[in-house]
């Protein structure tokens, strides 16, 4: 009877445990799950015991490195090991690991035990803090990015100039950054310098900086952006606002890998790889003679385009909780998710601000909302009221029917918070019909 009671109260402790937590046998097969674990991986207990532990989190250490073969090989215990796993639906999650060897009675090693906990808030305060960004941070699914992502770690391993098209808000700056993360000068600098921000008479000396001396109020050296970036990336953003005198000082310095500062007697060697960006078709500004064709070839080694986010709107749903994922972390909130209701009002804007006014989108609901979920009224007022500006809702000029359809189906969701099982019961449909007729219209 005393027995049985400390095995419930075990089996009780190990479920209660805040981190996750698995056993395997000697075979690295698992014996035993905890609800934290089960969360953490999207896995329930029952469709993993007796699975290889490597088959559940399909990390890349599993297989070359595993961290608890070692430890029950050779003794060893292993503590906040960091890594990244896979969830059961693919998302990566970063974690920290502690593994030990179980050890029976006599010594010998019958199984192995692994504790992890989810760093996916660390993570995303660390990214906060030091701004660093790698071709995983480039969220999206759609054809019209795929080729930017694959194109990304063959640009980063070289030292070409890249041009970075895209309207504003399309994320060019976060393809830069990983750029360089991706790149060899990922330990040194990366500076950015919004060339259509700062005024003309200004701008030579951001880019080149300047000597004491060399005008009135120079009192002492001033290092430019290039100084500053010596070793790593200099990204220069919004190019094609730059005026034509400083066109060819850049291009002089593409050139001859040497910029002279003001004031300044002799030039100065740059080490620095260049990124440019711009929400302009540099092609038409040559042609239209407000930038120089030299300079254009100059930047336009490889060329990158990034898609506007009304051409793939298969990436809203993942950006959203992507943001959602973010701003939990930065803000302390727990904030689960999106109603079909919101998320079909997003998925009917037309975001002429891109990735960036989706991101403050969310943002704005994180404000507003006062429960777990962000619904429509979380949304910011300009949104919620342009129902179908650039909707994608009517693929086609759909009629009456479908219109009064489309918004019986959208009315239900939202009296029902976007509950799909009771919003079908009240429309007589079946929760198949249901979701295929949300996805004609746009509502999720």
């Amino acid at each position: 009877m005393r027995r049985g009671l400390v095995l419930r109260y075990a089996e009780l402790l190990f479920q209660s445990i805040p981190h996750a937590v698995f056993t395997v046998d000697e075979h690295c097969r698992i014996t035993a799950i905890n609800r934290s674990a089960e969360d953490i991986t999207g896995w329930k207990r029952e469709e993993v015991l007796g699975r290889y532990c490597a088959e559940i989190l399909r990390s890349d250490g599993c297989e070359t490195h595993c961290l608890l073969k070692n430890s029950m090989r050779k003794g060893e215990t292993h503590r906040d090991s960091e890594m990244t796993i896979l969830r059961r639906d693919d998302k990566e999650i970063p974690i920290a690991v502690s593994t030990a060897a179980l050890v029976d009675g006599s010594g010998r090693v019958i199984g192995g035990v692994e504790m992890f906990r989810d760093l996916t808030e660390v993570t995303e305060l660390r990214r906060a803090l030091r701004a660093t960004y790698t071709c995983e941070d480039i969220v999206s699914k759609s054809s019209a990015m795929r080729s930017v992502r694959e194109l990304l770690p063959l640009v980063a391993r070289s030292d070409s100039t890249v041009l970075i098209e895209g309207e504003p808000g399309t994320g060019k700056e976060l393809v830069a950054r990983a750029i360089h993360n991706l790149g060899p000068r990922r330990e040194h600098p990366f500076v950015a310098l919004n060339c259509g921000a700062i005024p003309d008479t200004l701008v030579e000396s951001e880019l080149f900086g300047y000597v004491q001396g060399a005008f009135t109020d120079a009192k002492k050296d001033k290092p430019g952006r290039f100084a500053m970036a010596e070793g790593g990336t200099l990204l220069l953003d919004e190019v094609g606002e730059l005026s034509p005198a400083v066109q060819v000082k850049l291009l002089r310095v593409l050139q001859e890998r040497e910029f002279m500062p003001l004031g300044a007697l002799k030039p100065v060697k740059a080490d620095v790889r260049i990124l440019a960006a711009t929400n302009r078709d540099l092609s038409v500004e040559v042609m239209n003679q407000r930038f120089r064709q030299d300079l254009y070839f100059r930047l336009n080694i490889v060329r990158m385009t990034i898609p506007p986010l009304r051409s793939r709107p298969e990436d809203i749903p993942l950006l959203i909780d992507h943001f959602i994922t973010r701003f939990n972390a930065l803000q302390g909130r727990r904030i689960t998710g999106i109603s079909v209701h919101a998320i079909g009002r997003l998925l009917a804007y037309s975001f002429p601000g891109n990735v960036r006014e989706l991101e403050n989108a969310i943002e704005h609901a994180f404000v507003i909302c006062c429960g777990n979920v962000i619904e429509i009224d979380d949304l910011p007022p300009h949104i919620v009221g342009d129902r179908l500006s650039g909707a994608r809702i009517p693929k086609a000029d759909i009629g009456p029917l479908d219109r009064a359809e489309s918004a019986a189906i959208r009315d239900a969701l939202a009296r029902h918070q976007g509950h799909r099982g009771r919003a079908a019961l009240e429309l007589g449909l079946s929760r198949n019909t249901l979701w295929r007729k949300m996805k004609k219209y746009g509502l999720g």
